[in-house]
């Protein structure tokens, strides 16, 4: 199984993207919602989170290896989440996912099937069954999307705190989650080190 691929971004159309990796170069499709900021990275090393399944041919006669590319982790997440959906397979979700994964997943917890309606290949009843099915299930990626605002509003310093907690042992989701604490209990802080030392201060605190 292919989990993640590392390489040069050489080639990039609106359905897939093509990555060099020492002599071998792969194809990876990618959402929609990838493609613009790609477009920047074409001839830069690249990182993907990816998703390898088998898609059916002439009737489900023969199958194909694809690998599908996601930018983090979350969005890898999501993706197969929102493909549980009855009616939304792999190829419809490249489509319709045009806006940020956590923008959608937000529209499903807040019941927003007007926002669904707008992304292609998702009508009506498509949007209903997505509510129906998913409500509920997307608030821990929705959290993502809060704590993701929260840190890029924080100063540069906090990311140099979040590195130095993982250098000494923290998973980087709880060293954010620590760091983010510190901060907003004390932004009187001025220093990485502050922060460090505050962060060990709050572990364990509820």
């Amino acid at each position: 199984m292919i989990t993640r691929i590392r390489g040069k971004l050489v080639e990039l159309t609106e359905r897939s993207a093509l990555i060099h990796v020492e002599a071998v170069t792969y194809e990876l499709l990618v959402p929609a919602a990838d493609v613009p900021t790609l477009v920047s990275k074409i001839g830069m090393p690249v990182e993907f989170y990816t998703l390898h399944y088998f898609e059916g041919q002439s009737q489900g006669s023969s199958f194909i290896p694809r690998l599908i590319g996601f930018s983090c982790e979350q969005d890898r997440a999501f993706f197969e989440l929102f493909t549980t959906v009855k009616g939304i397979g792999n190829r419809k979700a490249l489509r319709a996912l045009v806006r940020p994964f956590m923008e959608t997943a937000s529209a499903i917890a807040n019941r927003d099937s007007t926002a669904l309606t707008s992304m292609p290949e998702i009508g009506k009843r498509s949007a209903e069954t997505i509510i129906a099915e998913l409500h509920g299930k997307v608030d821990v990626f929705v959290l993502e999307e809060v704590a993701s605002i929260i840190e890029s509003t924080m100063p540069a310093y906090c990311e140099d705190a979040i590195t130095m907690l993982v250098q000494l042992g923290e998973s980087k989701r709880d060293a954010k989650q620590l760091v983010q604490r510190a901060y907003e209990i004390d932004p009187e802080i001025t220093s990485a080190d502050q922060l460090v030392q505050t962060s060990f201060q709050l572990k364990g605190t509820p």
